[in-house]
């Protein structure tokens, strides 16, 4: 009897835990047709990313004379990166490195300091040198390695590249393959290395309020942590009393069976 009570509070709880409320799954819940132009009123501009210290660099020039700017490019070299829905696996970069002092060595040009700038700035500075040095130059920059973290209660947790240095908070959810039923929607964290300090923010992804956010567009190096929610917490305690009924279950047929086995050896 007192088996076939523990056995019925198993089933009981693996129900209670499998159940996820609609509530607790639908995004931006508060949005609504009265709303959207406020929305729109007060989103902010996609920020333009700005460059720091260990970022890499895919510079390249160009002109209406090729060899005019052979001098100005690094040699290509094959880089791979690792696997992501953002980004190509692998191509052939030419790349710069941003030292410990914000500078990128440049052919010709020498050392640039870079740290703080944005890609417009930079492509401005290095355009400006060049047009004293050759005829009609053109510069193209993007990052290479910017990347964010996503953690927790998704489905493909990892580290994914960011297009050209920009991605939002959806945007990186859905390369991890978005929030699992067991993940928190209403709390999401972001942790944010802004130049030495450390910032943190929590995100509710059920309210409109989320697209007014600083945090909403993403920086490199972003860590996103998606919390487990209760359903996860109960599923946890479920298998714990899973395991233990099995083994109450394994200790009560072994007692059986070393019953019967002294009774048939008798």
């Amino acid at each position: 009897m007192f088996l076939r009570k523990k056995i019925l509070l198993l089933l009981s709880l693996l129900m209670m835990c499998s159940c996820v409320s609609r509530k607790q799954l639908t995004y931006f819940r508060t949005i609504s047709a009265e709303n959207t132009e406020e929305i729109n009123e007060n989103l902010p501009s996609r920020p333009e990313p700005t460059i720091k210290i260990n970022d890499a660099l895919i510079i390249n020039v160009t002109a209406l004379d090729p060899e005019a700017v052979i001098p100005y490019n690094l040699q290509s070299v094959s880089y791979a990166t690792p696997t992501s829905d953002i980004v190509p696996t692998s191509s052939s970069y030419q790349y710069y490195t941003v030292d410990s002092e914000g500078c990128i060595d440049f052919p010709i040009l020498g050392k640039l300091h870079v740290d703080g700038l944005t890609q417009s700035e930079v492509i401005s500075l290095i355009q400006g040198k060049l047009e004293k040095q050759i005829a009609d130059p053109i510069v193209t920059m993007r990052f290479l390695n910017a990347k964010v973290t996503v953690l927790g209660e998704v489905t493909r947790p990892g580290s994914y590249l960011l297009n050209n240095g920009q991605l939002t908070l959806l945007e990186a959810l859905g390369a991890a393959g978005d929030i699992t039923q067991y993940g928190r929607r209403d709390n999401v964290l972001i942790i944010r290395d802004n130049r030495g300090k450390m910032e943190f923010a929590r995100l509710d992804l059920s309210a409109d309020e989320l697209f007014m956010s600083p945090y909403f567009y993403l920086q490199q190096n972003d860590v996103v942590v998606v919390e487990p929610n209760q359903a996860r917490a109960t599923s946890n305690q479920s298998v714990s009393l899973w395991l233990s009924m099995v083994g109450t279950v394994a200790s009560a047929a072994t007692v059986v069976v070393s019953v019967l086995s002294i009774s048939g050896s008798k």
